[in-house]
């Protein structure tokens, strides 16, 4: 039995609407507030695991796919010497991140790193250019995560490697009060199994060498936004409001992740893979 159709149109407009929503939202300075430095679970220390686990080495170049503010480009081009390109929807975050560059010292004539507005599933970059391909907490927000992935494929030389962390979710057992757009937005409406995230890499032709699992980073995340928005609803929040936070609703949207963390329904996940 055929189910319920959705035109073409429809679905363009939606996933037009999901990637113009997370990009707004993303840039706002609100996600800021509650996100703090670093936008995606474990922070910068997972940042610093991934990129040894890439095996960085001075002078490397590497492409920051959905980069945000830059907060992990700059660590790669700070710590680990790298030739960063950082790539995001949000012209406010790459306007963010090209100022926190030039503020410590690691943009423009230094030539370590730098911010370009771009898609993911159409990145602004040549063919085989990078050594390293970066991307966290974003791949699963890609509504055409098939696109994506060989658009990493097609950037990476030879022997280049991909680092991805991202949310988890077992899709059939997510909880109603985290779908919807307003999930897409929060990263788990269409986030798979991280093995799921390797059958994709894997399709596009890369090979996975290496997964590691961090769902602990993802309550302590949740611990982090809870805190952070008292203080947000008590200085923003005409500006959250306006961004689309409810602070009514947020209660039981934290609930209900939470719930879905200690059920492992919800999870973090490191990959690596490599270009053959």
């Amino acid at each position: 039995m055929d189910g319920p159709t959705v035109s073409a149109d429809a679905e363009t407009d939606a996933t037009t609407d999901a990637k113009a929503c997370c990009a707004a939202a993303y840039g706002s300075d609100v996600v800021a507030l509650l996100l703090g430095e670093s936008y995606h679970p474990g922070g910068l220390a997972l940042t610093r695991r991934l990129a040894d686990r890439l095996a960085l080495r001075p002078g490397a170049a590497v492409l920051d796919v959905a980069s945000g503010r830059g907060a992990t480009a700059l660590l790669l081009a700070r710590s680990y010497k790298a030739d960063v390109t950082g790539v995001d929807l949000s012209a406010a975050n790459v306007s963010a991140a090209t100022q926190a560059g030039t503020a410590t010292g690691t943009a423009g004539a230094c030539g370590s790193v730098r911010f370009r507005l771009g898609d993911a599933e159409r990145l602004p970059v040549p063919d085989a250019a990078f050594d390293a391909v970066v991307c966290e907490c974003a791949f699963c927000t890609f509504p055409d995560k098939v696109t994506a992935a060989a658009e990493f494929a097609r950037v990476l030389r030879p022997g280049g490697r991909l680092g991805l962390t991202d949310v988890t979710v077992d899709q059939a057992r997510l909880p109603a009060e985290l779908a919807g757009l307003g999930g897409w937005i929060a990263c788990v409406a269409d986030a798979r199994p991280l093995a799921e995230y390797a059958e994709l890499l894997a399709a596009a032709g890369l090979r996975v060498t290496y997964t590691e699992r961090h769902d602990a980073a993802v309550a302590a995340m949740l611990d982090q936004i809870e805190a952070r928005l008292t203080l947000v609803r008590m200085t923003a929040r005409d500006r959250a409001e306006a961004a689309g936070l409810d602070f009514a609703r947020a209660p039981a949207v934290l609930a209900a992740a939470r719930a879905a963390i200690a059920e492992q329904i919800i999870g973090y996940g490191l990959l690596v893979a490599v270009r053959p």
